[in-house]
């Protein structure tokens, strides 16, 4: 936020330099991202006045002007400028002056006479309409007071500041303005803090018409409305057009710059309705219709939902709660009658309807970060107290508050002050606990080693101790904070622990074998889940759903990597990436009751492109579990929704299944906009994790040759290879170490039902080298085996 220096003297007196001040707020907390110097660079740019004007004798467009330019004596001043008439007082840049550009102005020669400076305009000095009238014109600017001459300009117009872009932490909304910021800083200096002038004068005759009514107290806890009268519209006094531009406001009209003055002061976001646009005299707070309409102060229409908080009055919405104001109430030149609005809303409703409408404000990101009742009422007063001293209309007795009855007391903290130097680590005397909370407004009470604490009511932060010492020590100065360690702490080795270790092994693995990593979010949308077909009661459709979902891409906590995985294929996809091979390790969630939701790591694996098939997905899945030293068996079909019901497999360990591989069914697929073949697998890491390894030997080199022999055989199209893989290996009786389908064919050759597959085999003894003849031996057993089980011939 932006909190000019000029405007928080009028709170505390401040007597250190701008740079000490950075140093100062930085040591209480609060990060100086810049100093904006104002008026800085200017220099030598004086008011003088017009003596006299004669035409150039050698140029047509120049006049020849003679100035009293005060101490710099009279000069001549050669212009082209059309609006400068004898008697007027303007900006002159004499020799060796700096303009706010940066440029530097010398005496030069124009056509064959002197001229000893420049005429300037507002932009030469860096300002515009809401700092003097006349400055946002394309001419010189004539000043219309009687400025003394030879006079700094910035010093006459109050140019020279110092703007301080402070970022305020969500946890501290109450410094979310300049008289927030003033706080914190008459705190840290030990100086007074004055209170901004709240008096008015309520004397005008109420209108006993108007009402207010709020339908939702649950998203708007207090709603204040005040009545303002024989109002008049005008520019605004150049003390508030010039503070609001210094925070990146323009001025608008007296009534409109009021509000937003109160915004950027206390913190507290306004409004001024139009009385005369406001059918029967009535607000309504409510939540819109579904498909209810309102067109914005910036003639945006938007389509509302019940999930919106509108402001309307007897027919129809006339503000956006929290957000901005409906163009149907603004405030017009031909206003007379004006009420205002002070209000609290419900910050999280204020967030989500911000982002799912697509629109901010300066109001709106100040209810996302919370508004307090103290501040809402404090704020009505000093906006009244404003019309008043602007004289901007009559301020009635009409003041309707509507409270939901549930304001939130000042929050009160039992507490020991050895507890509080516990978090801290140093001993920070009593006497220095008590004077820095007193400071900060809080209510002391001590009994020995005992304190209760009342936090200010514009400090909704405080719960706890812990927050006590954090306001103690940003006040007493980190500086005195001395590094040791934390009670049972240990200094430990670091380093990566053992699962890590191995699980940064297994990524390194993965990417050797062609994948890349991926990261999603662990939410997704209940679109996602649907995707995937889930019969009722599946367990991937049982999601943790978040209450306050930052958009409706991420509804609930995904139980499953699939859908994330699924959408990261898509995207490649469509950004012309059609060969690839992702893979993600991550945590999934599960709902377990009213406890916190059961998190299993999963490892889940995304391939397509062209090369990639059932084959070698599933080889990504062997891979796996040669790396863990681990025996998946996959030679049963896996039942998913998602999954093609032919090309799949779960993935056995033991007698668990800790999860499955396949081709996503093409309905699925579709789902996620994906128009090709793709294949996915999951696999439980944890279930990984927590299993028995093997231990692993050094086995010597083969003494003997190894012998490799092919195998085409004939199976029934049920049959599936890891079937006959395993059976293979068995009957082969440890001598068989290998066995690898390496084609499949299916066709009126090998007939209706039946499919031909194709095994390299490997064949090893540790006691002798194998002949052709015991070769022979064991492959007619293997063959008598596959046909006795499964019908397997050779081809």
């Amino acid at each position: 936020m932006l909190a000019p220096l000029s405007w928080l003297k009028d709170f505390v007196d401040i007597d250190v330099t701008p740079e000490e001040l950075e140093k100062k707020l930085f040591g209480c907390g609060f990060e100086v991202e810049e100093v904006i110097r104002y008026g800085d660079k200017i220099d030598k740019v004086v008011t003088c006045k017009i003596l006299e004007i004669t035409q150039h004798p050698n140029a047509e467009r120049l006049r020849i002007c003679r100035v009293d330019a005060g101490k710099y004596g009279i000069l001549q001043i050669i212009t082209n400028a059309k609006n400068v008439n004898v008697g007027d007082i303007v900006p002159v840049a004499v020799d060796g002056a700096t303009l706010a550009t940066g440029d530097r102005i010398t005496s030069g020669e124009l056509r064959g006479e002197k001229s000893y400076g420049m005429f300037c305009g507002g932009e030469e000095i860096g300002i515009d309409d809401n700092f003097y009238d006349g400055a946002s014109g394309d001419g010189v600017l004539v000043f219309k007071d009687d400025f003394p001459l030879g006079e700094e300009d910035r010093d006459l117009l109050g140019l020279k500041d110092y703007v301080f872009d402070i970022s305020v932490l969500a946890n501290r909304p109450d410094c979310q303005s300049v008289f927030g910021i003033a706080r914190e800083i008459a705190c840290a200096l030990g100086k007074p803090l004055k209170l901004p002038a709240l008096d008015f004068n309520a004397g005008a005759e109420g209108d006993g018409e108007i009402s207010v009514k709020v339908e939702d107290k649950e998203l708007c806890p207090r709603y204040i409305a005040h009545l303002i009268k024989n109002v008049r519209i005008e520019k605004s006094p150049k003390w508030m057009s010039r503070r609001l531009a210094l925070c990146g406001l323009n001025s608008i009209n007296n009534i409109v710059d009021i509000t937003n003055y109160v915004l950027l002061e206390m913190g507290q976001p306004m409004h001024a309705f139009d009385m005369k646009t406001l059918a029967d005299k009535s607000i309504i707070v409510r939540r819109a219709k579904s498909g209810e309409k309102i067109t914005t102060l910036d003639e945006k229409e938007l389509t509302l939902s019940t999930e919106n908080l509108v402001i309307c009055d007897g027919e129809k919405p006339v503000a956006l709660a929290g957000i901005m104001g409906g163009l149907n109430s603004e405030i017009e030149n031909d206003t007379t009658g004006v009420l205002f609005e002070c209000a609290k809303f419900k910050r999280d409703n204020i967030r989500k309807s911000s982002r799912t409408l697509g629109k901010s404000s300066d109001s709106s990101k100040r209810f996302e970060k919370g508004v307090d009742e103290y501040t809402t009422e404090l704020s009505m007063k000093r906006a009244l107290h404003l019309v008043c001293e602007l004289g901007a209309g009559e301020v009635t007795s009409t003041h309707i508050d509507v409270s939901a009855g549930q304001a939130q007391l000042n929050k009160t903290v039992k507490t020991t002050f050895s507890a509080i130097n516990g978090v801290l680590g140093i001993e920070v005397p009593k006497e220095k606990i008590i004077e820095i909370l007193e400071k900060l407004e809080f209510k002391v009470e001590y009994n020995g080693d005992e304190i209760t604490t009342v936090a200010p009511p514009y400090r909704e932060d405080v719960e706890s101790y812990p927050d006590l010492a954090e306001e103690i020590i940003r006040m007493y100065g980190y500086e005195h904070i001395t590094p040791t360690l934390l009670k049972d702490a240990a200094i430990t080795p670091g380093g990566y622990s053992a699962a890590q270790s191995d699980e940064m092994k297994l990524k390194r693995f993965l990417a050797a074998q062609g994948l890349s990593e991926a990261m999603t979010y662990s939410f997704y949308s209940k679109k996602d889940v649907a995707a995937l077909n889930l019969p009722e009661g599946a367990k991937e459709g049982n999601n943790v759903v978040i209450e306050n979902p930052i958009s409706d891409n991420y509804e609930v906590m995904r139980e499953t990597l699939v859908p994330s995985l699924l959408s990261a294929a898509a995207r490649n996809l469509k950004r012309g990436n059609y060969d690839g091979r992702l893979f993600e390790i991550a945590d999934t969630f599960a709902p377990c009751g009213d406890g916190f939701p059961i998190e299993e790591k999963k490892l889940c694996f995304v391939l397509f492109g062209d090369g990639e098939d059932f084959f070698t997905a599933k080889g990504v899945a062997e891979c796996v579990a040669e790396f863990f030293g681990l025996k998946f068996d996959l030679s049963k079909r896996a039942e998913k929704s998602y999954l093609h019901s032919g090309v799949s497999a779960k993935i056995l360990l033991g007698d668990s299944e800790i999860g499955f591989v396949g081709q996503a069914a093409y309905e699925t697929a579709e789902k996620f906009d994906i128009d090709k073949k793709v294949y996915v697998g999951e696999i439980n890491y944890s279930a990984i994790e927590s299993a028995e390894k093997p231990t692993f030997k050094f086995s010597p080199l083969p003494k003997y040759q190894i012998v490799k022999r092919d195998l085409a055989l004939v199976a029934p199209k049920d049959v599936t290879c890891g079937e006959i893989e395993g059976a293979i290996i068995s009957a082969g009786k440890g001598v068989i170490r290998s066995a690898e389908l390496f084609d499949v064919y299916e066709g009126a050759q090998v007939g209706a039902g039946k499919k031909s597959m194709a095994f390299g085999l490997e064949f090893y003894d540790d006691e002798k080298q194998l002949s052709p003849d015991d070769v022979d031996g064991i492959v007619k057993r293997v063959l008598g085996s596959l046909q006795h089980r499964y019908g397997v011939v050779i081809r």
